[in-house]
């Protein structure tokens, strides 16, 4: 590595807590991102696809970053996500968001429009000329329908504001030739790989997993860090049944709210339309898979009460989100 790392190395995804009638919790928020810094983690992504930011007001997603760059105090950077699939668009809300004091941008690739590989490099190019933060490309081709292909991350990796690269979509082969050929960081953005990424020499992880436990991640990276590879396995080894508890039968939002609310971490499960809490069988298997999470540094099961009732069906907010 022959830069600094501007975004720190245990990044969490955040969820953005509402309340029972889908609008922003902002002391919940407030609280949430207070307890992940203090649990280890030293990055928080507001308004990422976690974050539901495809159903955030652009004044929503601003006030996360003000809101979490206050929490936050100097303990941990703030990154802002999710963008659009607009490229105006995009280049208005990360400037808002460079103003509203974010310390990096993540950028997705644009979603539905399903672009060329040249229309992606010049939307990021575009969009990382307009700010002076430091970026992150977001790869994340079963969302957005369209990969960022390799000949296309080698050109963009030579803009000097992009510095980073999400990786969910798991070609571990193409991430070592990556980072053999460039100076890109790599961030996990698969929380059951996180390890083997930290493995071939990626720089840390995204994680809605780690909206739950953040602390197991900070040991896995610290462990990678020095070379403790034992210890960085028995804490990923720990993790796996929550990691599937969150990832595996509803999107990892809903699942990772619908576990927080239970832990009495936020006040309420909700999502906003069209993502919906589980469904009572869908319920029962994130359950399932809890019974079996053990040792988990920072959590503790046994006061976990879910509430099937609260996450059921999803909110419809007072102010629709928009697109410009």
């Amino acid at each position: 590595m022959t830069q600094e790392n501007p975004f720190g190395q245990v990044l969490v995804a955040l969820v953005t807590p509402f309340t029972a009638d889908g609008e922003v919790d902002w002391p919940g928020v407030e609280k949430h991102i207070d307890h992940l810094i203090e649990g280890g983690a030293d990055g928080i992504v507001v308004t990422g696809t976690t974050g539901e930011t495809s159903t955030l007001t652009d004044p929503e997603k601003l006030r996360l970053v003000e809101v979490a760059k206050d929490v936050a105090s100097g303990r941990a950077k703030v990154i802002t996500g999710g963008g659009s699939n607009e490229t105006a668009h995009a280049i208005e809300l990360y400037r808002h968001s460079e103003q509203a004091g974010a310390d990096g941008i993540m950028i997705v690739t644009p979603y539905y429009n399903k672009p060329t590989q040249a229309g992606i490099l010049t939307h990021f190019r575009m969009v990382a000329d307009a700010t002076d933060l430091p970026v992150i490309l977001y790869d994340i081709p079963g969302r957005t329908g369209v990969p960022i292909k390799y000949e296309t991350i080698l050109r963009l990796a030579k803009h000097p504001n992009i510095l980073a690269v999400k990786d969910a979509k798991g070609d571990f082969s193409e991430v070592s030739r990556v980072l053999n050929q460039t100076d890109l960081m790599y961030f996990s953005g698969d929380d059951a790989n996180a390890l083997p990424h930290l493995s071939i020499g990626a720089t840390g992880l995204i994680g809605v997993t780690a909206n739950i436990a953040p602390a197991p991640y900070r040991t896995i990276v610290d462990a990678v860090n020095r070379g403790d590879l034992a210890t960085a396995t028995a804490a990923h080894q720990q993790l796996e049944p929550l990691v599937r508890a969150v990832m595996t039968h509803v999107p990892g939002t809903v699942a990772a709210k619908y576990i927080l609310h239970g832990l009495g971490r936020i006040g309420s499960p909700r999502v906003r339309l069209p993502l919906v809490g589980p469904e009572e069988w869908e319920a029962a298997l994130i359950e399932d898979e809890i019974d079996h999470v053990r040792g988990v540094e920072g959590v503790d099961f046994r006061n976990f009460r879910p509430d099937r009732n609260a996450a059921a069906g999803g909110a419809l907010p007072k102010v629709a989100g928009t697109t410009r």
